[in-house]
């Protein structure tokens, strides 16, 4: 069992009807049919949302996904129609809330890797593939792959594991032109997102995006290369053969599988609260993914 250690009531407000409570984001509908994406500043690891939120986090993933979003803007389009907060809304949701398009969501995590990390590289290490497709000997952890792979997920509720599945397998839930649309515009905005960061001396191991459609359009949705949706890993200390250091919320796994926490993942009891020097250190590592990606200091 796992999911919210206490799931959080979503505020009420006026013209806005609640649609759904994620593990980081409240979705909510307005009167023009529109979706209000709310993130908030809670955290998850090994599926579950812990009770301790990292200050900013909501804002620093919706800022980054808009500076992302121009970047993409000759590629593709995305689904934010405003950044004004609904009238009504709280005072906290400012900086952290996306007026969007309601599309026809593909159901399928669109990831792609240029490294070998997580979950492909337990598969690889097993099959020397990943999603099936065959990789070349003597890759370790953190090597770089000779091109970047599509590597498609089911998409899981809240408590449960994303599981790989293969290009095939896509093609026959989604239809074949449709998987192979997806297939394009997600290596085509891993391989922007890649060398802008490796610009800025950082490199995109992988990332996951969420497509849907307006009318006969695909269009990129929710959050796009933010530090829950991507590995980024400073480029000066890329070393495979090891894990590399990386700016998301390592520092909450590392603790919550420490002798200190007290925790045994592998039992059905939530995690505990995190302690003030993770949830500060957690923080840190959000807003030097934003600094050092967009050049913009953090306010």
């Amino acid at each position: 069992m796992s999911g919210f250690v206490e799931k959080p009531e979503a505020p009420e407000v006026p013209g806005l009807v609640h649609l759904h409570t994620g593990k980081v984001r409240d979705l909510y509908q307005n009167e023009a049919g529109d979706l209000v994406m709310v993130a908030s500043d809670r955290i998850s690891a090994y599926d579950w949302v812990l009770p301790t939120e990292i200050p900013d986090k909501g804002r620093v993933l919706t800022q980054l996904s808009l500076w992302w979003f121009d970047q993409f803007a000759d590629l593709m389009p995305n689904h934010v129609l405003s950044t004004e907060l609904p009238a009504g809304a709280p005072a906290e949701w400012r900086g952290r809330t996306l007026v969007c398009k309601s599309l026809r969501m593909v159901p399928v995590e669109a990831v792609a890797r240029g490294y070998l990390a997580g979950s492909g590289l337990v598969e690889y290490r097993e099959t020397r593939t990943v999603c099936g497709l065959p990789l070349p000997e003597g890759l370790t952890d953190g090597s770089e792959l000779p091109a970047p792979i599509f590597t498609p997920a089911t998409k899981a509720a809240v408590g449960e594991h994303d599981e790989n599945v293969s290009y095939e397998e896509v093609a026959r839930q989604v239809g074949a032109e449709t998987a192979a649309e997806v297939r394009r515009a997600t290596l085509a905005v891993y391989g922007r997102g890649r060398d802008v960061a490796r610009e800025r001396g950082i490199i995109l191991a992988d990332t996951k995006f969420e497509f849907g459609f307006d009318g006969d359009t695909l269009v990129i949705a929710d959050e796009v290369l933010t530090p829950d949706s991507s590995r980024f890993w400073p480029a000066d200390e890329w070393e495979p053969g090891r894990p590399q250091p990386s700016f998301d919320k390592q520092f909450v796994r590392d603790w919550l599988t420490s002798a200190e926490s007290g925790w045994d993942r592998r039992s059905e009891q939530p995690p505990p609260a995190l302690p003030q020097q993770v949830v500060d250190a957690t923080r840190a590592k959000y807003v030097e993914a934003y600094e050092r990606l967009t050049g913009a200091g953090w306010a």
